[in-house]
């Protein structure tokens, strides 16, 4: 299974809005996303911990209440969407969902109750805290582990072992890894940016790609 980073179909999609993901799924495939937890514990559709990079504004996403992060970013015509309103576009397409922060297992508790009727969810996580913690609430939820160097295959090889973790999410460097190839677990390679290297490791490899 292929999905879109971000929902970046091409370039003229931008990361993480509703229209992006709506033209994923037109296209067929799930999305990989990522969540942060506004002020007012509202899940939102967002990379960055701050809007600093997209919007040129200063602002940590943890000290702002929805409402005014969607003032900012729907003034620019990218408005930041919610995870709620994603989850209602998905129409059973796969939705890999990251996990940014650390998140208090209150804030768990309420993701898990928000997307409880959405069965092709797998949370994923480089803070592999948020995936246990979600484990230790409802034992039978999807989950991966993220990966990046400088982690070595050693240790990868190690937390696959976990029988509660259904998938790892690597970096395409792991691609060229034998021992992570002959792993039995599911594994995603992120993030496949041109239409060659999708070519070349789509037919035997499940690749978060972008703009092809």
């Amino acid at each position: 299974m292929h999905l879109i980073h971000r929902g970046i179909v091409n370039k003229r999609f931008k990361e993480n809005l509703l229209s992006s993901f709506k033209q994923s799924f037109k296209k067929g495939f799930g999305i990989e996303t990522d969540i942060h937890a506004t002020k007012d514990n509202e899940f939102i559709c967002f990379h960055d911990f701050t809007l600093k990079r997209i919007f040129k504004k200063n602002l940590s996403i943890k000290n702002l209440n929805y409402s005014k992060i969607n003032e900012i970013s729907a003034k620019l015509s990218k408005p930041i969407p919610l995870l709620k309103n994603l989850l209602k576009a998905s129409n059973k397409h796969a939705l890999f969902i990251e996990i940014k922060p650390l998140l208090s297992k209150s804030l768990i508790k309420r993701l898990l109750k928000e997307t409880s009727k959405y069965t092709k969810c797998v949370f994923i996580s480089f803070k592999h805290e948020n995936i246990f913690n979600l484990l230790s609430i409802k034992k039978n939820t999807k989950v991966g582990l993220s990966f990046c160097p400088p982690t070595s295959v050693k240790k990868i090889i190690e937390k696959s072992k976990n029988p509660k973790i259904n998938c790892l999410i690597l970096d395409k460097s792991y691609l060229k890894n034998e021992k992570i190839q002959k792993l039995k677990i599911e594994k995603y390679y992120y993030t496949i940016k041109t239409k060659s290297e999708f070519n070349k490791f789509k037919k035997n490899n499940n690749l978060i790609f972008e703009n092809l």
